[in-house]
């Protein structure tokens, strides 16, 4: 039996790449949409004539889907997780914005129900091993600081794979005393600060999703840097959480943590 998949964010252009690829693979099918201005016109949206399409999150039924694909909102994210959890649908959560502390609520509230699910800040292959290769560079190389540039309509900043990656160097960063900040002449000129490493945010049109992290040394300065030039390379992490979302018990943060 195929298992059911809803895709909330259906219209938008990550969730209309979720729609191709879930319609590619086997043992799956999507049975509802979700998206609060959605015309009720599936063949417009790539969908077949009978998965439903809703504008309300209560008005979705329970067990209308095995698993929850979302690409939404950051205000929306966190209702539509829990929803998600509290009616046994498995989600998968591509939707950055998230605070630490809901992504806690929402682990608890999984262990409770015993849902697994994903929450990725980056579902690109390159992305998660920037981040693997940045946490280790940390150990040596304390002075750090991360540029990402995403496409202009991107809504919160920083992204969630450029925060991610500063919290996993600081995970291992030696401790480290962050030189004092020079004179700003244009306030917020240095980027914002999370733990003392420096995030600098670019939105422009052209782009969709970019990260460099710049190590400084004595005498010597390494770069990561990841691109990715078109949505399709995020797919196949999403096709890798399809196949083994059904293996967890409970929520996990990041694509690394299922590969």
């Amino acid at each position: 039996m195929n298992k059911k998949v809803l895709i909330a964010g259906f219209t938008g252009a990550m969730g209309q790449k979720a729609v191709k690829l879930v319609n590619s693979m086997d043992g799956f099918e999507i049975s509802a949409g979700y998206a609060p201005h959605a015309k009720h016109d599936s063949e417009k949206y790539g969908l077949n004539e009978n998965v439903q399409i809703f504008n309300q999150l209560t008005d979705i039924p329970e067990k209308i889907a095995d698993i929850w694909i979302d690409f939404t909102m950051p205000t929306s994210v966190y209702e539509n997780t829990k929803y998600a959890i509290e009616n046994h649908i498995s989600p998968i959560v591509g939707t950055t914005g998230l605070t630490d502390s809901q992504e806690s609520e929402l682990i608890t509230l999984s262990k409770k129900e015993k849902v697994g699910g994903l929450i990725a800040p980056n579902f690109g292959m390159s992305a998660v091993l920037l981040m693997k290769f940045a946490q280790e560079a940390a150990k040596y190389f304390p002075d750090v600081e991360i540029i990402e540039m995403h496409h202009a309509d991107k809504k919160d900043a920083p992204s969630g794979t450029a925060l991610s990656t500063a919290k996993l160097i600081a995970q291992n960063r030696p401790e480290h005393e962050t030189s004092p900040a020079e004179m700003e002449t244009l306030d917020n000129v240095r980027g914002g600060d999370y733990q003392g490493i420096k995030i600098h945010s670019v939105r422009l049109p052209g782009y969709i999703a970019h990260e460099q992290v710049l190590f400084g040394g004595n005498g010597e300065a390494l770069t990561i840097r990841q691109d990715s030039f078109d949505r399709d390379s995020f797919m196949s992490g999403v096709k890798v959480a399809l196949e083994k979302i059904s293996d967890f018990s409970e929520l996990v943060i990041g694509l690394e943590n299922i590969l």
